[in-house]
């Protein structure tokens, strides 16, 4: 599933791409869209702001006009010049939308639909997210609130909630804490402020390192996301997808364990992450 840094990404690549262009086709495989569309023409429309919101990606029209995609697990935006050959299979197509310059292209997304700006603000999915951990107005303390909230919860499935923090996925769910050296297994309430604040910190800096400029993706999918700072792309993440492979830090075999409702994959250092709480150094 791709995570707030790429959803970031993806949004301000088709904002440099399309941002104050009028569209000049709509096209979509979703009847609702289509419904819209035949009602008030997107054609015609400027494309004002194409921005992030946590995992949704929202891309404002003229007209009071706002569509809200997320890609759940497999859905990505592709940027096109008109004429240019598609990567993805035409079957796969969800939505298109063209200007004279670019043709952005929505595939596999299963979630989208058209609001209004009044709708969109009082839209159950975007006014009940947590701390956007990109946004320039990130409150770090209404996070840290937000996890003692989930007192009972463990503490990776609390930072999977995007209620409580909105933007981090399984990758970086595992990459943080072990970064922070906290087990994903204890409980919130077993953690102090000091753990939490560093989760939260962690979790902002590393999101901000990832959307840097020199990471600019055409696509939501790049393959570029790192963790450790280091250049080669096989050493560039601590333990995600690492199972049985040397901790990076003390050679432990890194574990990895189904975890949550979802049954989510998740990888940690038995030895640099004990469960009793205790530091290894």
């Amino acid at each position: 599933m791709p995570e707030g840094d790429t959803i970031f990404r993806a949004a301000r690549t088709l904002h440099r791409a399309l941002g104050g262009k009028p569209v000049t086709s709509f096209e979509s495989v979703f009847a609702a869209l289509t419904r819209v569309n035949d009602d008030a023409p997107i054609a015609g429309r400027t494309i004002e702001r194409i921005h992030a919101t946590g995992k949704h990606l929202l891309m404002r029209f003229s007209g009071d006009l706002v569509l809200r995609t997320h890609m759940r697990m497999n859905g990505s935006w592709h940027i096109y010049r008109p004429g240019e050959k598609w990567q993805r299979s035409r079957r796969d197509m969800r939505i298109v939308i063209a200007t004279a310059d670019f043709v952005a292209v929505g595939f596999n997304i299963p979630v989208a639909e058209f609001l209004s700006e009044r709708e969109a603000a009082k839209s159950f999915e975007l006014r009940t997210l947590g701390p956007d951990v990109l946004a320039d107005e990130f409150d770090s303390e209404q996070a840290i609130a937000n996890l003692r909230e989930r007192w009972d919860s463990e503490i990776a499935e609390a930072l999977l909630n995007q209620r409580v923090l909105a933007g981090l996925g399984n990758v970086y769910k595992s990459e943080i804490l072990f970064m922070c050296r906290i087990n994903p297994f204890r409980r919130v309430q077993d953690l102090t402020d000091a753990d939490l604040t560093s989760l939260v910190e962690e979790s902002r800096r590393l999101l901000k390192l990832n959307v840097s400029e020199g990471l600019e993706l055409m696509t939501t999918y790049g393959g570029l996301r790192r963790t450790t700072g280091r250049g080669n792309p096989s050493d560039r993440l601590w333990v995600y997808g690492r199972a049985r492979l040397p901790c990076r830090r003390c050679g432990t075999p890194i574990g990895v364990q189904k975890q949550g409702r979802d049954a989510r994959l998740t990888y940690f250092c038995p030895t640099c992450q004990p469960r009793d709480g205790a530091r290894r150094l």
